[in-house]
């Protein structure tokens, strides 16, 4: 039999990856179960618009506002593609102050970032999970051995049984479920960034503030903020 078959064992990977299906229905409501899985479709997937793009964005925003006020930012609220930058625009629009503007988006943000971390922590659940039920698999095929110590021709399959099980929890663990939380975590922080430079961006709008100095202190905001957020990590 070949590295390969040897590593494919049905009853280990029953064991140590339906075990920690089942720990984490037990452990998470069903819908942040479902966002994990969708956050899956988009691990890997560049974002279509980052934090950079909206210095040049808010600049123009700014512009238009310096010359024709907010209500000419209307037309963008269905094309921005973002649902926070959407809500953002619409705020402004409505004529909300910049207090309650930054307090309604702070806490809108709050909520979004809580939610991501939730996601995120599903998968290092499961890299706390996986290795623990890898040793369980590794018990029981010991336990399959032990029933048959007279027959020599039946012990080959729960040592493999018992070994493979400690290989695929200890390796979902460290190459799959532990990297992922950890790529949708920075993910997330880089999403945190940008709803923060769209609150900066916007409570500068309302206050009528000049698209240069607005371009300024974008620029400067987005750089703070990834470097508090490196520090974070």
């Amino acid at each position: 039999m070949t590295l390969l078959g040897t590593l494919f064992q049905l009853h280990a990977a029953a064991v140590v990856f339906g075990g920690t299906l089942a720990a984490l229905v037990v452990s998470y409501p069903r819908a942040t179960l479902f966002r994990a899985a969708a956050a899956l479709q988009g691990v890997f997937r560049a974002p279509k618009t980052s934090a950079d793009t909206l210095v040049s964005k808010f600049t123009d925003f700014a512009i238009r506002v310096r010359k024709r006020g907010v209500m000419a930012l209307e037309n963008e609220i269905p094309k921005a593609g973002d649902p926070f930058l959407s809500r953002t625009l619409s705020l402004l629009v409505d004529g909300t102050g910049a207090d309650d503007l930054r307090r309604a988006l702070r806490s809108a943000s709050h909520a979004i970032e809580d939610a991501d971390d939730e996601v995120a922590e599903v998968f290092e659940a499961a890299g706390g999970y996986a290795p623990t039920l890898g040793i369980l698999g590794a018990v029981l095929g010991l336990i399959q051995v032990m029933q048959h110590l007279t027959e020599p021709s039946k012990l080959g399959g729960g040592i493999a049984v018992a070994f493979v099980a400690t290989v695929y929890g200890v390796g979902s663990a460290n190459l799959i479920f532990l990297p992922l939380s950890m790529r949708l975590r920075a993910a997330a922080r880089e999403r945190a960034v940008r709803r923060d430079a769209i609150i900066e961006g916007a409570v500068a709008l309302q206050q009528g503030t000049h698209p240069r100095l607005i371009e300024a202190q974008l620029d400067g905001f987005i750089r703070g903020a990834r470097q508090q957020a490196k520090k974070a990590a």
